[in-house]
């Protein structure tokens, strides 16, 4: 009998292929009791465990290939950082004591009582965080059970394999970094949660968000996946799996059709012409920006030069690493974003502590002021790259002009120091700011006359407006990227930007769906920044369209506070591009 399920689509085509299954189970845990004298062996057992746990970490760490997706590394220093957390290695130790109960059974009531913390927290971006840390709960009890995690071995999957399991974390995307597999699907994760965001780097069909697909799904069974819908077939009969091979096909076709228009030009059917940039985590990514024929890098999210390390980057290992993505991309733009660090990307050697509400704490730009010799290394290193192409610098999670004024200050500091080093640097660099906080957005005016550039990023522009975890599959439905208020705040940004002769592009997620891209022409937006895997696809949509033709559906799309309303006129925006 066939089953279908459906949860939240991460994109990557379809995958027709046989399940293989990843068991992460700490269901059925044992429980006994210890003698008085039994208990600091337990104890050491479980330290034993800890310290297991973090070589495993680290060791995969240090083995990432170096074409891997940056945010692989981010997101395992993450993981390696809550294993210390005293609530994860020391707090099941004092139950070992007080109970005097074996290992397992106290990280287990540990696991449970943080799980219930976590899902008591009113704040959603916290709260998701819950699944990184049972990830390191989940590789703890693997050490202390002494088995290893039961992923099938890498070597033996095959091309069609699909990987089924509640959940994948960055560990587990290295160990199949290098393997042949079709797709993924797991049974939780948000539209940008961790999962998400390396299915995406990956570009493989991936569905996750589907709740008891673990436990519907037998090894080696038929499954479909397809990663534009958000739906996983299981078991399909005849028919389903012709209409799905075909599919399959069209959308290879499709892929191989999109590779003949790489060096054809960004420009709509009426002759204006769109930059399409490339957003990047470092200079291993600058092949794939040539490979797409993207106009630049609009977005170098330079946080992960801080990541996954020990210590803070120097001045130099910063400027070589800026230096190489300028030289490589030559006379093309860069536009570097100073550390956004801070929320689930904070490195081991930041010591601010865990604050309640992360995503609303120390973060972007907060960050940098707080720390200005840090900030200004950076800027240093950033400044003295810039004779070596054509740098633009933004700044991320600004929330007003005072904040702007205190980051350009920190610029001038930083020019002082190196004019009076003797180090040469340009003067032609652009500076911007990120919109990616409401209060930004509103205020966005007075930016103007202090910046070179503005760049929206609606990832965190759309969490804030609407008080929505993107990271959280509870509430992932209510994500709307085209709610009513997000659109008003991106056409205000954009009618102000460009009335005051200052350009504005997107960087987030929206800017590389080509069901949006029309919406966003017809918003008067010029300028995209996307991964590179989506650059061909969204510049076909723009090929395709003319700005006079969807001018009066954008209209009334701007003028509707009805989200269902919005919708409708959407499909009608793409009807004779999407099917």
């Amino acid at each position: 009998m066939s089953i279908i399920l459906h949860g939240v689509a991460i994109g990557g085509g379809v995958a027709i292929g046989r399940a293989h299954l990843i068991s992460r189970s700490m269901d059925d845990v044992a429980h006994y009791s210890l003698e008085e004298d039994e208990v600091p062996a337990e104890i050491t057992r479980f330290d034993e465990a800890i310290r297991a746990t973090r070589k495993e970490l680290e060791m995969l760490w240090g083995t990432i290939p170096e074409n891997a997706p940056a945010e692989l590394g981010a997101f395992l220093s993450l993981h390696i950082m809550l294993l210390g957390d005293v609530t994860i290695s020391r707090e099941p130790r004092e139950i070992i004591s007080a109970q005097k109960c074996n290992a397992e059974w106290a990280l287990k009531l540990q696991s449970d009582m943080l799980v219930a913390q976590f899902e008591a927290i009113e704040e959603d971006y916290l709260r998701e965080r819950k699944h990184d840390v049972l990830q390191v709960i989940e590789r703890i009890f693997k050490n202390l059970d002494g088995h290893d995690a039961q992923l099938p071995a890498a070597d033996d999957l095959v091309e069609d394999a699909i990987l089924v399991a509640h959940d994948l974390s960055p560990a587990d995307m290295v160990y199949f970094k290098e393997s042949e597999f079709a797709a993924f699907i797991t049974d939780v994760g948000g539209a940008t949660s961790h999962t998400a965001i390396l299915g995406r780097s990956l570009d493989l069909p991936s569905v996750i968000a589907l709740h008891h697909s673990r436990e519907l799904i037998r090894e080696d069974e038929m499954v479909i996946v397809d990663g534009q819908q958000g739906v996983v077939i299981i078991n399909p009969d005849e028919l389903v799996l012709a209409q799905y091979r075909r599919r399959l096909r069209a959308w290879r076709d499709a892929r191989r059709k999109l590779s003949s228009i790489r060096k054809a030009s960004a420009q709509t059917e009426d002759g204006t012409p769109i930059d399409l940039m490339a957003n990047i985590e470092g200079p291993q990514d600058i092949e794939d920006v040539r490979g797409c024929g993207a106009a630049g890098v609009g977005l170098f999210r330079s946080e992960f030069l801080f990541l996954g390390r020990d210590s803070l980057p120097s001045e130099d290992e910063q400027y070589e690493a800026y230096r190489t993505v300028l030289e490589q991309m030559k006379e093309l733009p860069v536009t570097i974003r100073t550390m956004d660090l801070g929320a689930d990307k904070s490195p081991r050697w930041l010591n601010h502590g865990v604050a309640e509400n992360p995503a609303l704490g120390l973060t972007g730009i907060r960050l940098c002021l707080a720390e200005p010799l840090m900030f200004r290394v950076q800027l240093r290193a950033l400044l003295r790259a810039s004779v070596h192409g054509k740098l633009r610098v933004m700044f991320p999670m600004l929330n007003s002009l005072q904040e702007l004024r205190q980051a350009l200050a920190q610029v001038d500091y930083a020019r002082e120091e190196l004019r009076d080093e003797g180090q040469p640097y340009a003067d032609s660099v652009e500076f911007g700011a990120m919109i990616e906080i409401p209060s930004a957005a509103l205020v966005v005016g007075s930016f103007l006359k202090h910046i070179d550039f503005l760049s929206i990023g609606t990832n965190d522009l759309i969490q804030y407006t609407l008080a929505i975890d993107r990271n959280d599959d509870s509430v992932s439905h209510l994500y709307d990227p085209v709610h009513p208020a997000v659109l008003q705040l991106i056409l205000h940004t954009i009618k102000l930007g460009t009335r005051g002769g200052v350009p504005v592009s997107v960087c987030g997620e929206m800017a590389g769906d080509p069901r949006l891209t029309r919406l966003l022409l017809g918003m008067g937006l010029r300028k995209f920044s996307m991964h590179p895997a989506n650059v061909l696809a969204v510049k076909q949509q723009v090929r395709n369209t003319h700005l006079d033709r969807i001018a009066p559906l954008t209209s009334r799309m701007l003028r509707t506070e009805d989200p269902d309303r919005i919708v409708d006129l959407l499909q009608q925006l793409n009807a004779d591009t999407l099917g």
